[in-house]
């Protein structure tokens, strides 16, 4: 490949340089360049050989015609020279074709490496990155895309020192600490305001390591502390923090506003105050004072936002300047110090008896004072009296204590640092200053918020900043901002502490003075400072947090960031596993894990639907639900319909409200995947216990018999694998979720005690909206030996303790004589089932003996009398089938089977189970009906099926007789085990 690049750098720099070429030949060498180096046209092989050959012979004419003419016609060039010249273009030729043909050879393994990137192309995205084109662009995102997008402008970079060390410490260097720090120092003393600022100190210092582990453990891009603990912390706190930052900056604006009225009143023009405070003393003053703040302070807030609007750019040209304004005003307080030092203030202090006096409304501490030769009162005199002259009547006190002037010891006033000298000079710069630290701040803000929200949230800072200029008050604000900003430190200290004890691998931070006890002290230290400075500010702050927290918790995050959260999820439930693992659940924990079985069309969407509105309805268990489908094929093969199925599973559980998994199978056959479902679903401990499927739909009709064959095979497995099962008949008639029942009743009809699911599952029905309003009935069957009576007190004692409301009734059924509907009920199933196995049909003629079966036999409509029913047996004939019978029958073709041995299957006698298992079903369904036909929903034990797989078909036909006329039946089995309990 060397060659032909450095012929194409030979020919790109002549050809550049020299005025008489034509373009197109210097674009075909770029096109080169380009085909070589950067193979992304995706071509067929042919067409991409094709075409280097192409170009390869029309650039050896071109440029054969070209160099000869030019040769001819360029007079500087010596005849000598031409054949090299010559030689060297068609060398130039060949190895532009070995490039065309190397680039054919690359493109065969262009497709792998676009899922599989070489190492050295991962390497160069990886040192080429950088964090300023990208904004708030997830940083997957710009890979993934870096194809399709153009790449970005770079905006100019202001460095460490411009763009990020000067703007820190002009924020740090702000008002509280210009207005609040001596005023702390004079209250508390030194001491005191030293361990002040020790602990504030140690907050933002043990912060600061936290969030440098975080920064050294992978490339952090634009969004500062709000990234962090987004991906640290999962989008649940970081969208509650970073909204709670963005208020916290916000107010921040405001009480720097308020710091510049503040300077501007009271210690540099206090004449222009619009409510005047010349008279007023105590509340009133400081109402006007206030309402001069809530003045000028909508004032400036207005201009800054006009000036932050308009061109935000100016405003970072000017930070030099402002950043003089700062180093100037403490260079005027270290003025102030000196010059104290050599000239130390005097404090005077006015003492009435034993009491100070305020040195407010009188300048001079005596009661009297000599004046050209008079004795003369002084304000003091009049503050007590009622009138100047000596005969006045004054304050009894006043007028039985001296009056005493002593020297102060420096303490309130010179921690205030009242110098002549430094005065004027510090606030004047100092109020300057603070302007720009508010536009440095607004800006942060409307520049962050516009590459997330754009120019719609602009006025809405502005309204929150203005809502804090109405409270007026620097130290009611402060507090505000105080709370979010600690919050926001402590959550960054808090991910660091999650990720180092959960040994999360990915945190690798390469900070080498990072412990995780240093980020817990500093949470430790935040928390405690939120509650010191105001509790209630911290409380509220906490609750806006945690109503954002749920809040994006409830509407759910767009993107998995990996975060710590999910990793202490993770851990849980890892943990809770193994503590699943020590052994079964005690029966008072038992809720219905369920397994739901649904099917798919041939588009792959689910054919009941109703299933998971059932499955909703029964939430109130609040177990585990996974809901699984089998597909039939190849792994391989079937990959993408398996993606698609499971996309079609969440899409519904997400419309059903159905919180679980989904889990999609291929398997080779049908049965063997709905096997695997029952068996492999779940994880260690937490197992599904119930297995939820539909009764098989026109099971008698289906052309295909495998179907109800397969929902019998997981009767059996669920029964062996001690799992219960419940199967809803007629699904698409129950109910959906938006459906209300305003009356009615659930019948549960008690045969035998399966562990108490018969009971358990109306219950959590009514739980939910739909069932709420219906009545509980249970129904028991007596037999002859029982005691009606006796039945129905010991079941209301038993329901008493279960804690269940709903009505009981004993239903009494006597054993009768079997009537002849039973008898021809029994003997048309078993006529139909031998027909179908015995005799080797066609499926129309097969079709047409299963539809002439019911006619032969005549069906009264009523029953018949008792001896009608004792001469049908004895006249029915018994047709005995051997092996060598049915050989023979089966050896026969299809035309020869006769009327007469057609005949003989039909005049064959029942079997005796099958009879009484008929009659009993019959006879079950004939109180059923009578009791339960209005009910909304009836809930049945659910018999197993026979041991003898030959019996499947009468199996089916018994459940239908059961059910028969029932609008919506919930067929039970449960697993074999108590699922309810009376104890507590």
């Amino acid at each position: 490949i060397h060659p032909p690049f450095c012929c194409s750098i030979f020919h790109t720099i002549y050809f550049s340089v020299h005025p008489s070429i034509h373009p197109s030949t210097i674009l075909l060498f770029y096109l080169s360049y380009y085909l070589l180096f950067c193979p992304s046209i995706h071509t067929s092989i042919v067409i991409s050989f094709c075409l280097s050959i192409y170009l390869s012979i029309y650039l050896s004419i071109y440029l054969s015609i070209y160099l000869s003419i030019y040769l001819s016609i360029h007079p500087s060039i010596h005849p000598s020279s031409q054949p090299s010249i010559m030689f060297f273009t068609s060398y130039l030729n060949y190895l532009m074709l070995t490039i065309f043909v190397l680039y054919v050879c690359v493109f065969t393994l262009q497709e792998e490496m676009d899922t599989i990137p070489m190492v050295s192309s991962l390497l160069s995205s990886l040192a080429n990155y950088s964090n300023l084109p990208q904004g708030s662009k997830e940083h997957e995102e710009a890979e993934n895309n870096e194809g399709s997008r153009k790449k970005p402008v770079q905006a100019p970079r202001m460095g460490t020192l411009m763009g990020v060390y000067l703007p820190c410490l002009q924020n740090i260097l702000g008002v509280i600490l210009f207005l609040r720090m001596t005023w702390m120092v004079g209250i508390g003393g030194v001491i005191e305001a030293f361990i002040i600022v020790l602990m504030c100190c140690s907050t933002t210092m043990l912060t600061a390591i936290s969030m440098s582990a975080i920064a050294t453990n992978g490339v952090v891009p634009a969004g500062g502390a709000y990234y962090m603990i987004s991906r640290s912390l999962g989008p649940e706190f970081g969208g509650a923090v970073g909204i709670c930052f963005y208020l916290g900056t916000t107010f921040a604006g405001a009480m720097y506003i308020l710091g510049c009225i503040e300077i501007l009143l009271v210690y540099i023009v206090p004449q222009a105050a619009v409510f005047k405070m010349e008279g007023l003393e105590g509340a009133e003053a400081e109402a006007a004072m206030l309402n001069n703040m809530r003045v000028y302070g909508t004032l400036v807030l207005s201009f800054m936002a006009i000036v932050v609007f308009v061109g935000v750019k100016y405003v970072n040209k000017l930070a030099l300047v402002f950043l003089a304004c700062v180093i100037c005003s403490i260079l005027a307080v270290y003025a102030g110090v000196i010059k104290t030092a050599f000239e130390p203030p005097v404090f005077p202090v006015c003492v009435l008896g034993n009491r100070t006096l305020v040195w407010k409304g009188f300048d001079v501490c005596a009661k009297v004072i000599e004046r050209e030769n008079a004795t003369v009162t002084t304000k003091l005199w009049r503050l007590f009296c009622d009138s100047e002259f000596l005969n006045a009547t004054c304050d009894s006190y006043f007028t039985n204590n001296n009056i005493t002037e002593i020297q102060g010891i420096p303490g309130m006033m010179s921690g205030i640092l009242r110098g002549k000298y430094s005065h004027k000079m510090t606030f004047y710069i100092l109020y300057i200053q603070c302007i720009y630290i508010y536009i440095y701040i607004y800006t942060y803000i409307y520049i962050y918020m516009q590459s997330v929200f754009k120019e719609s949230l602009f006025v809405l800072t502005a309204c929150i900043c203005e809502s804090g200029i109405l409270i007026a008050s620097l130290d009611n604000v402060a507090p505000i901002l105080s709370m979010f900003f600690l919050m926001c430190y402590m959550f960054v200290n808090l991910a660091c502490a999650v990720q180092t004890l959960l040994r999360t691998p990915n945190w690798r931070p390469r900070f080498k003075f990072y412990h995780w006890t240093l980020s817990f002290l500093g949470m430790s230290l935040c928390l405690s400072l939120m509650f010191i400075c105001s509790w209630y500010y911290a409380i509220v702050a906490m609750g806006i947090a945690g109503c954002i927290y749920k809040y994006i918790e409830f509407r759910g995050a767009e993107k998995e960031w990996g975060d710590g959260i999910r990793g202490l999820s993770l851990s849980a439930a890892r943990f809770a596993l193994m503590r699943l693992e020590e052994g079964p659940p005690h029966t008072k924990n038992w809720r219905p894990q369920i397994l739901v079985l649904v099917s798919m069309d041939s588009e792959l969407n689910v054919e009941q639907p109703r299933l998971l509105s059932l499955t909703n309805q029964l939430k109130a268990g609040k177990g585990l639900t996974i809901v699984g489908t089998a597909l039939e094929g190849t792994y391989l093969e079937n990959h993408p319909q398996g993606q698609q199925a499971e996309q079609s599973l969440r899409k519904l559980m997400e419309a059903e409200k159905v919180k679980g998994f989904c889990q999609v199978v291929i398997s080779s056959n049908m049965r063997d995947a709905t096997s695997h479902l029952v068996q492999a679903g779940g994880l260690g401990g937490l197992l599904h216990n119930t297995v939820l499927a539909c009764w098989p739909r026109n099971w008698k009709q289906a052309e295909d018999h495998q179907s109800w064959r397969n929902f019998i095979e997981l009767v059996r497995e669920t029964t062996a694998a001690s799992k219960a099962l419940l199967v809803p008949k007629n699904i698409s008639a129950f109910p959906s979720n938006g459906e209300r029942f305003t009356e009615g009743h659930i019948d549960v009809w008690w045969i035998v005690h399966d562990g108490g699911m018969l009971m358990l599952l109306p219950f959590l029905l009514r739980q939910h909206k739909v069932w709420r309003k219906c009545k509980m009935r249970i129904f028991t069957v007596a037999q002859m030996d029982d005691n009606s009576i006796q039945m129905k007190k010991d079941l209301t004692t038993f329901l008493y303790h279960l804690r269940i409301d709903a009505a009981v009734e004993v239903v009494e059924m006597h054993d009768s004589d079997i009537s002849a509907y039973t008898y021809e009920k029994t003997l048309m199933m078993e006529q139909r089932s031998q027909i179908l196995k015995q005799i080797n049909l066609t499926k129309t003629e097969r079709e047409r003996e299963v539809q002439h079966s019911p006619t032969n036999p005549p069906t009264p409509a009523t029953p018949q009398s008792p001896s009608a029913e004792a001469e049908t047996p004895g006249t029915a004939v018994q047709m005995t089938w051997t092996e060598a019978k049915c050989d023979g029958e089966q050896a026969k073709p299809i035309g020869a089977t006769t009327p007469e041995a057609i005949k003989d299957l039909f005049n064959m006698k029942p079997n005796q189970s099958n009879l009484r298992r008929m009659h009993t079903a019959l006879r079950l369904n004939e109180v059923i009906i009578k009791k339960s036909q209005e009910a909304r929903l009836v809930l049945l034990n659910m018999p197993g099926p026979p041991k003898n797989r030959t019996g499947d078909e009468n199996y089916m036909e018994f459940m239908e007789v059961l059910t028969e006329g029932l609008n919506r039946v919930l067929l039970v089995r449960g697993g074999g085990r108590e699922v309810i309990t009376i104890y507590s």
